[in-house]
Protein backbone atom coordinates (compact mmCIF):
# COMPACT_ATOMS: atom_id res chain seq x y z
CA UNK A 1 0.00 0.00 0.00
CA UNK A 2 2.97 2.93 1.15
CA UNK A 3 4.58 1.48 -2.37
CA UNK A 4 1.90 2.13 -4.42
CA UNK A 5 1.40 5.90 -2.47
CA UNK A 6 4.87 6.26 -3.38
CA UNK A 7 4.66 5.58 -6.82
CA UNK A 8 1.53 7.80 -6.95
CA UNK A 9 3.21 10.64 -5.06
CA UNK A 10 5.98 10.35 -7.61
CA UNK A 11 4.20 10.62 -10.85
CA UNK A 12 2.08 13.35 -9.63
CA UNK A 13 5.20 15.67 -8.92
CA UNK A 14 6.85 14.42 -12.13
CA UNK A 15 3.16 15.54 -13.76
CA UNK A 16 3.43 19.27 -12.27
CA UNK A 17 7.21 19.17 -12.81
CA UNK A 18 6.17 19.14 -16.90
CA UNK A 19 3.78 21.69 -16.66
CA UNK A 20 5.92 24.12 -14.80
CA UNK A 21 8.75 23.13 -17.33
CA UNK A 22 6.28 24.20 -20.35
CA UNK A 23 5.59 27.30 -18.42
CA UNK A 24 9.10 28.30 -18.11
CA UNK A 25 10.41 27.96 -21.57
CA UNK A 26 9.28 30.97 -22.61
CA UNK A 27 11.58 32.57 -19.91
CA UNK A 28 14.86 29.90 -20.46
CA UNK A 29 15.29 30.82 -24.25
CA UNK A 30 15.59 34.97 -22.64
CA UNK A 31 17.54 34.40 -20.20
CA UNK A 32 20.19 32.26 -22.37
CA UNK A 33 20.16 35.07 -24.79
CA UNK A 34 21.36 37.62 -21.79
CA UNK A 35 23.82 35.46 -20.30
CA UNK A 36 25.34 35.10 -24.30
CA UNK A 37 26.90 38.53 -23.89
CA UNK A 38 26.19 39.89 -20.16
CA UNK A 39 26.79 36.97 -18.16
CA UNK A 40 28.44 34.96 -19.58
CA UNK A 41 29.25 32.18 -16.57
CA UNK A 42 25.82 31.24 -16.66
CA UNK A 43 25.11 30.86 -20.31
CA UNK A 44 24.25 27.03 -19.92
CA UNK A 45 20.68 27.19 -19.37
CA UNK A 46 19.23 25.72 -23.09
CA UNK A 47 22.89 24.84 -23.66
CA UNK A 48 25.02 22.40 -22.66
CA UNK A 49 28.43 23.39 -22.07
CA UNK A 50 31.34 21.58 -21.50
CA UNK A 51 33.48 22.66 -18.14
CA UNK A 52 36.00 25.04 -18.73
CA UNK A 53 35.17 25.83 -22.16
CA UNK A 54 35.02 30.11 -23.64
CA UNK A 55 31.72 31.19 -22.72
CA UNK A 56 32.59 35.26 -24.20
CA UNK A 57 32.57 33.90 -27.75
CA UNK A 58 29.77 36.41 -28.99
CA UNK A 59 30.73 39.32 -26.82
CA UNK A 60 32.49 42.19 -28.82
CA UNK A 61 32.21 44.82 -26.17
CA UNK A 62 32.43 44.21 -22.33
CA UNK A 63 30.21 47.83 -21.06
CA UNK A 64 26.97 45.57 -20.77
CA UNK A 65 29.21 42.65 -18.19
CA UNK A 66 31.26 45.50 -16.44
CA UNK A 67 27.61 47.69 -15.81
CA UNK A 68 25.55 44.53 -14.41
CA UNK A 69 28.72 43.75 -12.18
CA UNK A 70 28.96 47.14 -10.76
CA UNK A 71 25.45 46.63 -10.12
CA UNK A 72 25.43 43.77 -8.20
CA UNK A 73 28.19 45.35 -6.50
CA UNK A 74 26.06 48.36 -5.66
CA UNK A 75 23.35 46.29 -4.56
CA UNK A 76 25.28 44.17 -1.80
CA UNK A 77 27.25 47.58 -0.57
CA UNK A 78 23.97 48.85 -0.01
CA UNK A 79 21.76 46.04 1.23
CA UNK A 80 23.87 43.54 2.96
CA UNK A 81 27.42 45.15 3.84
CA UNK A 82 29.85 43.02 5.42
CA UNK A 83 31.62 46.70 6.89
CA UNK A 84 28.71 47.60 8.83
CA UNK A 85 25.40 46.43 10.20
CA UNK A 86 21.77 46.31 8.01
CA UNK A 87 19.04 45.20 9.90
CA UNK A 88 18.04 45.30 13.44
CA UNK A 89 15.56 43.62 15.45
CA UNK A 90 12.51 44.52 17.11
CA UNK A 91 9.27 43.77 18.89
CA UNK A 92 5.86 44.05 16.85
CA UNK A 93 4.69 45.72 20.14
CA UNK A 94 5.98 49.54 20.99
CA UNK A 95 5.61 49.47 24.69
CA UNK A 96 7.91 45.49 24.79
CA UNK A 97 10.90 47.92 23.14
CA UNK A 98 10.71 50.73 25.79
CA UNK A 99 11.80 47.80 28.31
CA UNK A 100 15.46 47.95 29.08
CA UNK A 101 15.75 44.53 29.30
CA UNK A 102 13.82 43.56 25.95
CA UNK A 103 15.98 45.89 24.30
CA UNK A 104 19.03 44.12 25.79
CA UNK A 105 18.39 40.61 24.93
CA UNK A 106 17.72 41.75 21.10
CA UNK A 107 20.91 43.30 20.94
CA UNK A 108 22.39 40.13 21.86
CA UNK A 109 20.33 38.23 19.66
CA UNK A 110 21.17 40.67 16.88
CA UNK A 111 24.83 40.13 17.81
CA UNK A 112 24.68 36.85 17.77
CA UNK A 113 23.47 36.65 14.27
CA UNK A 114 25.68 38.81 12.63
CA UNK A 115 28.44 36.66 14.47
CA UNK A 116 26.84 33.31 12.46
CA UNK A 117 26.15 35.29 9.25
CA UNK A 118 30.09 36.39 9.21
CA UNK A 119 31.09 32.32 10.25
CA UNK A 120 29.08 31.27 7.21
CA UNK A 121 29.54 31.42 2.98
CA UNK A 122 26.76 34.47 3.28
CA UNK A 123 28.95 37.08 1.71
CA UNK A 124 30.01 35.46 -1.61
CA UNK A 125 26.76 32.87 -1.92
CA UNK A 126 24.63 36.65 -1.76
CA UNK A 127 26.83 38.23 -4.09
CA UNK A 128 26.16 35.48 -6.93
CA UNK A 129 22.38 36.05 -5.84
CA UNK A 130 22.46 39.63 -6.68
CA UNK A 131 23.94 38.85 -10.42
CA UNK A 132 21.55 36.70 -11.21
CA UNK A 133 18.56 39.29 -9.64
CA UNK A 134 20.13 41.81 -12.23
CA UNK A 135 20.56 39.57 -14.81
CA UNK A 136 17.75 37.14 -14.68
CA UNK A 137 15.50 39.18 -12.38
CA UNK A 138 14.83 35.98 -10.15
CA UNK A 139 16.94 34.33 -7.91
CA UNK A 140 17.47 31.36 -5.71
CA UNK A 141 19.24 31.08 -2.07
CA UNK A 142 18.90 28.15 -0.34
CA UNK A 143 19.27 28.21 3.65
CA UNK A 144 20.19 24.77 5.13
CA UNK A 145 21.60 24.26 8.82
CA UNK A 146 25.23 23.25 9.51
CA UNK A 147 26.88 21.73 12.07
CA UNK A 148 29.75 23.71 12.06
CA UNK A 149 28.81 26.96 11.23
CA UNK A 150 25.39 27.55 12.02
CA UNK A 151 23.95 27.99 8.83
CA UNK A 152 25.11 27.46 5.06
CA UNK A 153 24.05 29.24 1.61
CA UNK A 154 24.05 28.07 -1.55
CA UNK A 155 23.02 30.29 -4.73
CA UNK A 156 21.24 27.72 -6.85
CA UNK A 157 21.59 28.10 -10.93
CA UNK A 158 18.64 29.85 -12.56
CA UNK A 159 18.04 26.81 -14.77
CA UNK A 160 17.36 24.50 -11.62
CA UNK A 161 14.59 26.39 -10.26
CA UNK A 162 10.90 25.99 -10.94
CA UNK A 163 8.52 27.88 -8.60
CA UNK A 164 4.86 28.42 -8.01
CA UNK A 165 3.09 31.41 -6.47
CA UNK A 166 0.59 30.98 -3.47
CA UNK A 167 -2.87 33.41 -3.46
CA UNK A 168 -0.57 36.56 -1.73
CA UNK A 169 1.93 36.43 -4.77
CA UNK A 170 4.81 35.06 -2.95
CA UNK A 171 6.37 31.90 -3.71
CA UNK A 172 5.69 29.03 -1.36
CA UNK A 173 6.21 26.05 -3.59
CA UNK A 174 10.02 25.27 -5.33
CA UNK A 175 10.73 22.12 -7.76
CA UNK A 176 14.69 22.35 -7.95
CA UNK A 177 16.19 20.07 -10.47
CA UNK A 178 19.59 19.16 -10.38
CA UNK A 179 22.88 16.64 -10.93
CA UNK A 180 24.49 14.86 -8.10
CA UNK A 181 27.28 11.84 -8.12
CA UNK A 182 26.11 8.55 -7.55
CA UNK A 183 28.41 8.90 -4.82
CA UNK A 184 27.12 12.20 -3.06
CA UNK A 185 23.66 10.95 -3.19
CA UNK A 186 24.21 7.70 -1.73
CA UNK A 187 26.17 9.76 1.21
CA UNK A 188 24.03 12.18 1.80
CA UNK A 189 20.60 9.33 2.11
CA UNK A 190 22.32 6.07 1.91
CA UNK A 191 22.63 3.27 -0.60
CA UNK A 192 19.19 1.32 1.49
CA UNK A 193 17.30 4.86 0.26
CA UNK A 194 18.58 4.79 -3.41
CA UNK A 195 17.20 3.12 -6.33
CA UNK A 196 19.06 -0.61 -7.58
CA UNK A 197 19.69 1.42 -10.66
CA UNK A 198 21.80 3.90 -8.62
CA UNK A 199 23.05 2.16 -6.27
CA UNK A 200 24.60 -0.17 -9.59
CA UNK A 201 26.11 2.92 -10.64
CA UNK A 202 27.63 4.17 -7.44
CA UNK A 203 29.49 0.30 -6.94
CA UNK A 204 30.29 0.61 -10.65
CA UNK A 205 31.09 4.46 -11.52
CA UNK A 206 30.34 6.89 -8.26
CA UNK A 207 31.60 9.56 -10.30
CA UNK A 208 28.38 9.06 -13.01
CA UNK A 209 26.34 12.11 -12.15
CA UNK A 210 21.80 11.14 -11.84
CA UNK A 211 19.39 14.22 -11.99
CA UNK A 212 17.74 14.24 -9.10
CA UNK A 213 14.68 16.37 -7.81
CA UNK A 214 14.01 18.45 -4.89
CA UNK A 215 10.53 20.03 -4.01
CA UNK A 216 9.64 21.83 -1.13
CA UNK A 217 5.50 22.82 -0.82
CA UNK A 218 3.22 23.51 1.88
CA UNK A 219 2.25 20.79 3.36
CA UNK A 220 -1.76 20.25 3.39
CA UNK A 221 -2.37 18.80 6.56
CA UNK A 222 -0.31 18.11 9.21
CA UNK A 223 -0.34 17.83 13.12
CA UNK A 224 0.85 21.35 14.76
CA UNK A 225 1.45 19.11 18.08
CA UNK A 226 3.56 16.82 16.87
CA UNK A 227 7.52 18.06 16.55
CA UNK A 228 8.76 14.93 13.50
CA UNK A 229 9.68 16.41 10.12
CA UNK A 230 6.65 14.77 8.53
CA UNK A 231 4.19 17.11 10.58
CA UNK A 232 6.50 20.36 9.63
CA UNK A 233 4.50 23.30 7.48
CA UNK A 234 6.42 22.44 4.59
CA UNK A 235 7.27 18.96 2.76
CA UNK A 236 10.35 18.20 1.56
CA UNK A 237 10.69 15.15 -1.01
CA UNK A 238 13.85 14.23 -3.06
CA UNK A 239 13.66 12.12 -5.98
CA UNK A 240 15.43 10.68 -8.80
CA UNK A 241 13.97 11.82 -12.28
CA UNK A 242 14.29 9.20 -14.38
CA UNK A 243 12.92 6.41 -12.58
CA UNK A 244 10.93 8.61 -10.04
CA UNK A 245 12.01 6.59 -7.16
CA UNK A 246 11.67 8.82 -3.91
CA UNK A 247 14.97 8.99 -1.96
CA UNK A 248 13.83 11.25 0.75
CA UNK A 249 10.17 12.49 2.46
CA UNK A 250 11.19 14.80 5.66
CA UNK A 251 9.97 18.69 6.00
CA UNK A 252 10.98 22.16 7.11
CA UNK A 253 9.75 24.59 9.92
CA UNK A 254 9.71 27.46 7.16
CA UNK A 255 10.71 27.61 3.36
CA UNK A 256 14.58 27.16 3.10
CA UNK A 257 13.95 28.58 -0.60
CA UNK A 258 14.44 32.55 -0.55
CA UNK A 259 13.21 33.35 -4.29
CA UNK A 260 13.28 37.14 -4.83
CA UNK A 261 12.13 38.36 -8.02
CA UNK A 262 13.87 42.09 -8.86
CA UNK A 263 10.97 43.04 -10.81
CA UNK A 264 7.07 41.14 -12.03
CA UNK A 265 4.76 41.11 -14.34
CA UNK A 266 1.37 41.36 -12.27
CA UNK A 267 0.37 38.15 -14.22
CA UNK A 268 4.00 36.32 -14.43
CA UNK A 269 5.64 33.83 -11.58
CA UNK A 270 9.27 34.72 -12.76
CA UNK A 271 11.03 38.50 -12.52
CA UNK A 272 12.27 40.85 -14.64
CA UNK A 273 15.57 42.64 -14.90
CA UNK A 274 17.76 45.73 -16.29
CA UNK A 275 19.14 42.99 -18.32
CA UNK A 276 15.96 42.49 -20.06
CA UNK A 277 15.71 46.04 -21.02
CA UNK A 278 19.46 46.98 -21.56
CA UNK A 279 19.28 43.30 -23.98
CA UNK A 280 18.58 45.67 -27.57
CA UNK A 281 20.70 48.29 -26.65
CA UNK A 282 23.63 45.23 -25.93
CA UNK A 283 22.87 43.41 -29.05
CA UNK A 284 22.77 46.22 -30.93
CA UNK A 285 26.35 47.41 -29.51
CA UNK A 286 27.94 43.89 -30.17
CA UNK A 287 26.82 44.21 -33.82
CA UNK A 288 28.65 47.93 -34.29
CA UNK A 289 31.66 46.80 -32.39
CA UNK A 290 31.71 43.61 -34.70
CA UNK A 291 31.49 45.66 -38.11
CA UNK A 292 33.49 48.70 -36.79
CA UNK A 293 35.95 46.04 -36.14
CA UNK A 294 35.68 44.51 -39.67
CA UNK A 295 35.93 48.21 -41.00
CA UNK A 296 39.20 49.22 -39.22
CA UNK A 297 41.18 45.91 -40.31
CA UNK A 298 39.92 46.70 -43.85
CA UNK A 299 41.30 50.22 -43.17
CA UNK A 300 45.03 48.97 -41.25
CA UNK A 301 44.98 46.13 -44.04
CA UNK A 302 43.00 46.76 -47.20
CA UNK A 303 41.78 44.67 -50.31
CA UNK A 304 43.61 45.13 -52.52
CA UNK A 305 43.33 46.18 -56.96
CA UNK A 306 45.32 44.02 -58.73
CA UNK A 307 45.54 44.13 -62.36
CA UNK A 308 45.55 40.95 -64.16
CA UNK A 309 47.50 41.05 -66.77
CA UNK A 310 50.69 42.79 -65.47
CA UNK A 311 51.25 41.86 -62.01
CA UNK A 312 52.82 37.65 -61.43
CA UNK A 313 51.64 36.19 -59.18
CA UNK A 314 51.37 35.49 -56.14
CA UNK A 315 51.41 39.04 -54.70
CA UNK A 316 53.13 39.65 -51.33
CA UNK A 317 51.70 42.19 -49.05
CA UNK A 318 54.73 41.42 -46.02
CA UNK A 319 57.22 44.26 -45.14
CA UNK A 320 60.28 44.10 -47.05
CA UNK A 321 58.53 41.50 -49.83
CA UNK A 322 58.88 42.45 -53.95
CA UNK A 323 55.59 41.76 -56.42
CA UNK A 324 57.13 41.48 -59.96
CA UNK A 325 55.42 43.63 -62.82
CA UNK A 326 56.20 43.34 -66.44
CA UNK A 327 58.13 45.86 -67.65
CA UNK A 328 56.41 48.79 -69.79
CA UNK A 329 53.37 48.53 -68.18
CA UNK A 330 51.88 51.68 -65.81
CA UNK A 331 49.54 49.27 -64.03
CA UNK A 332 50.41 48.80 -60.54
CA UNK A 333 48.43 47.54 -57.13
CA UNK A 334 46.10 49.97 -55.34
CA UNK A 335 44.42 49.23 -51.85
CA UNK A 336 40.46 49.30 -52.72
CA UNK A 337 39.14 52.27 -50.50
CA UNK A 338 36.00 51.29 -48.86
CA UNK A 339 34.98 54.67 -47.24
CA UNK A 340 34.53 53.44 -44.08
CA UNK A 341 32.97 56.48 -41.44
CA UNK A 342 35.01 55.63 -38.31
CA UNK A 343 33.58 58.94 -36.46
CA UNK A 344 29.98 57.68 -36.79
CA UNK A 345 30.90 54.21 -35.70
CA UNK A 346 32.45 55.66 -32.52
CA UNK A 347 29.13 58.25 -32.01
CA UNK A 348 26.70 54.90 -32.74
CA UNK A 349 29.02 52.80 -29.92
CA UNK A 350 29.08 55.46 -27.14
CA UNK A 351 25.47 56.04 -27.97
CA UNK A 352 24.61 52.61 -27.04
CA UNK A 353 27.28 52.64 -24.01
CA UNK A 354 25.53 55.77 -22.33
CA UNK A 355 22.24 53.80 -22.58
CA UNK A 356 23.39 50.55 -21.19
CA UNK A 357 25.03 52.21 -18.40
CA UNK A 358 21.44 54.33 -17.72
CA UNK A 359 20.13 51.14 -17.37
CA UNK A 360 22.09 49.64 -15.21
CA UNK A 361 21.73 52.66 -12.72
CA UNK A 362 25.42 53.53 -13.38
CA UNK A 363 25.07 57.37 -13.62
CA UNK A 364 22.89 57.05 -10.42
CA UNK A 365 25.80 54.69 -8.56
CA UNK A 366 28.59 56.48 -9.58
CA UNK A 367 29.53 60.40 -8.69
CA UNK A 368 31.22 61.96 -11.06
CA UNK A 369 34.48 63.65 -10.32
CA UNK A 370 34.31 67.30 -8.83
CA UNK A 371 37.02 68.76 -7.24
CA UNK A 372 35.00 71.61 -5.66
CA UNK A 373 32.45 69.32 -4.08
CA UNK A 374 32.76 69.53 -0.37
CA UNK A 375 32.71 66.38 2.33
CA UNK A 376 28.33 67.56 2.51
CA UNK A 377 27.63 67.52 -0.98
CA UNK A 378 29.07 64.28 -1.65
CA UNK A 379 26.82 63.19 1.33
CA UNK A 380 23.46 64.44 -0.07
CA UNK A 381 24.50 63.43 -3.94
CA UNK A 382 25.05 59.83 -2.51
CA UNK A 383 21.77 59.64 -0.54
CA UNK A 384 20.02 60.78 -3.37
CA UNK A 385 21.12 58.53 -5.31
CA UNK A 386 20.20 55.79 -3.25
CA UNK A 387 16.45 57.17 -2.77
CA UNK A 388 16.33 56.98 -6.02
CA UNK A 389 17.18 53.22 -6.21
CA UNK A 390 15.14 52.40 -3.22
CA UNK A 391 11.74 52.30 -4.91
CA UNK A 392 13.18 49.48 -7.54
CA UNK A 393 14.48 47.27 -4.80
CA UNK A 394 11.84 47.70 -2.31
CA UNK A 395 10.78 44.31 -3.29
CA UNK A 396 14.24 42.94 -2.40
CA UNK A 397 13.00 44.04 1.29
CA UNK A 398 10.14 41.51 1.42
CA UNK A 399 11.23 39.02 -0.57
CA UNK A 400 15.14 38.71 -0.36
CA UNK A 401 15.85 40.01 3.35
CA UNK A 402 12.61 39.41 5.30
CA UNK A 403 12.66 35.45 4.96
CA UNK A 404 16.27 34.91 5.08
CA UNK A 405 16.68 36.60 8.28
CA UNK A 406 13.44 35.04 9.79
CA UNK A 407 14.66 31.84 8.59
CA UNK A 408 18.49 32.19 10.01
CA UNK A 409 17.09 33.09 13.56
CA UNK A 410 14.62 30.58 13.37
CA UNK A 411 17.90 27.91 12.94
CA UNK A 412 19.33 29.32 15.74
CA UNK A 413 16.43 29.90 17.90
CA UNK A 414 15.74 26.01 17.56
CA UNK A 415 19.34 25.29 18.07
CA UNK A 416 19.56 26.92 21.25
CA UNK A 417 22.17 29.45 20.24
CA UNK A 418 20.27 32.93 22.18
CA UNK A 419 20.68 33.60 25.98
CA UNK A 420 16.86 32.84 27.46
CA UNK A 421 14.39 35.30 26.82
CA UNK A 422 13.36 37.29 29.91
CA UNK A 423 9.36 36.15 30.93
CA UNK A 424 7.96 39.24 29.83
CA UNK A 425 9.36 38.65 26.24
CA UNK A 426 7.77 35.20 26.13
CA UNK A 427 4.69 34.77 23.37
CA UNK A 428 5.88 39.02 21.85
CA UNK A 429 6.26 38.81 18.27
CA UNK A 430 9.64 39.82 16.35
CA UNK A 431 9.90 42.56 13.60
CA UNK A 432 13.15 43.51 11.50
CA UNK A 433 14.25 47.42 10.86
CA UNK A 434 16.82 47.51 8.07
CA UNK A 435 19.79 49.92 8.81
CA UNK A 436 21.44 49.19 5.34
CA UNK A 437 22.83 52.27 3.73
CA UNK A 438 20.26 52.18 1.43
CA UNK A 439 17.04 52.44 4.01
CA UNK A 440 18.72 54.70 5.89
CA UNK A 441 19.28 57.27 3.28
CA UNK A 442 15.41 56.94 2.59
CA UNK A 443 15.09 58.18 5.96
CA UNK A 444 17.59 61.02 5.49
CA UNK A 445 14.50 63.41 4.34
CA UNK A 446 12.90 62.31 7.40
CA UNK A 447 15.45 63.44 9.26
CA UNK A 448 16.51 66.60 7.45
CA UNK A 449 12.86 67.69 8.27
CA UNK A 450 13.56 67.33 12.21
CA UNK A 451 17.09 69.60 11.55
CA UNK A 452 14.88 71.82 9.82
CA UNK A 453 11.96 71.94 12.29
CA UNK A 454 14.91 72.68 14.96
CA UNK A 455 16.33 75.38 13.44
CA UNK A 456 12.88 77.15 13.20
CA UNK A 457 11.56 76.73 16.43
CA UNK A 458 15.47 78.47 17.88
CA UNK A 459 14.65 81.44 15.57
CA UNK A 460 11.16 81.59 16.85
CA UNK A 461 12.27 80.59 20.98
CA UNK A 462 12.37 85.06 21.82
CA UNK A 463 8.81 85.45 20.52
CA UNK A 464 6.96 82.03 21.45
CA UNK A 465 7.50 79.18 23.69
CA UNK A 466 7.84 76.41 20.81
CA UNK A 467 10.14 74.74 23.29
CA UNK A 468 7.32 73.77 25.41
CA UNK A 469 6.10 71.25 22.57
CA UNK A 470 8.61 69.22 22.34
CA UNK A 471 8.84 65.73 24.36
CA UNK A 472 13.06 65.76 24.28
CA UNK A 473 12.88 62.27 25.07
CA UNK A 474 10.62 61.65 22.53
CA UNK A 475 12.99 63.61 19.77
CA UNK A 476 16.05 61.71 20.98
CA UNK A 477 14.98 58.67 20.54
CA UNK A 478 13.15 59.63 17.11
CA UNK A 479 16.86 60.60 16.04
CA UNK A 480 18.21 57.54 16.89
CA UNK A 481 16.01 55.21 15.16
CA UNK A 482 16.38 56.80 11.76
CA UNK A 483 20.04 57.29 12.18
CA UNK A 484 20.01 53.12 13.41
CA UNK A 485 22.58 53.22 16.43
CA UNK A 486 23.29 50.73 17.95
CA UNK A 487 21.67 50.31 21.23
CA UNK A 488 25.49 49.45 23.18
CA UNK A 489 26.04 52.84 22.44
CA UNK A 490 22.61 54.11 23.44
CA UNK A 491 22.37 54.50 27.93
CA UNK A 492 19.03 52.53 28.71
CA UNK A 493 16.10 54.42 29.99
CA UNK A 494 16.97 53.12 33.79
CA UNK A 495 19.98 54.80 33.43
CA UNK A 496 19.43 57.85 31.87
CA UNK A 497 16.86 58.64 34.71
CA UNK A 498 19.58 57.61 37.61
CA UNK A 499 21.82 59.94 35.80
CA UNK A 500 19.00 62.50 35.48
CA UNK A 501 18.22 61.88 39.81
CA UNK A 502 22.09 62.19 40.56
CA UNK A 503 22.56 65.38 38.37
CA UNK A 504 19.42 66.72 40.34
CA UNK A 505 21.00 65.20 43.86
CA UNK A 506 24.31 67.36 42.67
CA UNK A 507 22.33 70.54 41.75
CA UNK A 508 20.19 70.62 45.11
CA UNK A 509 23.55 69.50 46.99
CA UNK A 510 25.01 72.71 45.29
CA UNK A 511 22.56 74.75 46.36
CA UNK A 512 22.36 74.07 49.74
CA UNK A 513 25.72 74.81 49.65
CA UNK A 514 25.62 78.23 48.23
CA UNK A 515 22.82 79.11 50.58
CA UNK A 516 25.14 77.15 53.98
CA UNK A 517 27.70 80.29 52.39
CA UNK A 518 25.10 82.54 52.62
CA UNK A 519 23.80 82.47 55.68
CA UNK A 520 27.42 81.57 57.46
CA UNK A 521 28.34 85.18 55.44
CA UNK A 522 25.60 86.64 56.90
CA UNK A 523 26.01 85.43 60.31
CA UNK A 524 29.51 86.80 59.99
CA UNK A 525 28.42 90.23 58.61
CA UNK A 526 25.73 90.83 61.60
CA UNK A 527 28.36 89.21 64.62
CA UNK A 528 30.04 92.97 64.63
CA UNK A 529 26.55 94.95 64.64
CA UNK A 530 25.04 92.78 67.46
CA UNK A 531 28.35 93.34 69.32
CA UNK A 532 28.13 97.11 68.87
CA UNK A 533 24.62 96.64 69.99
CA UNK A 534 25.38 95.23 72.74
CA UNK A 535 28.01 97.50 73.69
CA UNK A 536 25.66 100.04 73.69
CA UNK A 537 23.08 98.61 75.79
CA UNK A 538 25.80 98.35 78.47
CA UNK A 539 27.07 101.56 78.47
CA UNK A 540 23.18 103.13 78.63
CA UNK A 541 23.13 100.80 81.57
Amino acid sequence: MQNEQLRKLSKDLKDSLSKLQEQRSNFESHWQEIADVMFTRRSDITKERAKGSKTNIEVFDSTAIHALELLASSLHGMLTSSAQRWFTLRFKEPAINDVDEAREWLDDVTNRMYVAFARSNFQQEVFECYHDLVAFGTACLLIEEDKEDTIRFSSRHIKELYIMENSKGYVDTVYRKFKLSAAALVNKFGIDNVSTSVATTFKRSPMDEISCVHVVKPRPMFDEKKMDKKNMPYESIYFEYESGHIVNLSGFKELPYVVPRYLKGSSEVYGRSPAMNALPDVKVLNKIVEISLKAAAKMVDPPLLVPDDSMIMPVRTSPGSINYYRSGSRDKIEPLQIGANNPLGLNLENQRRDSIAKIFYADQILISENRNMTATEVTQRNDERMRILGPALSRLQTELLQPMIFRVFNIMLRGKLFTPAPEILLGQEIDIEYVSPLFLAQKSTQLSSIMRGLEIFASLQNVAPVSDYLDENGLVKEIINILGLPAKIIKSDAQVRQKREQQAQMQQQQMQMQQDMQDSQMARNAAPMVKALDGQEQQQQ
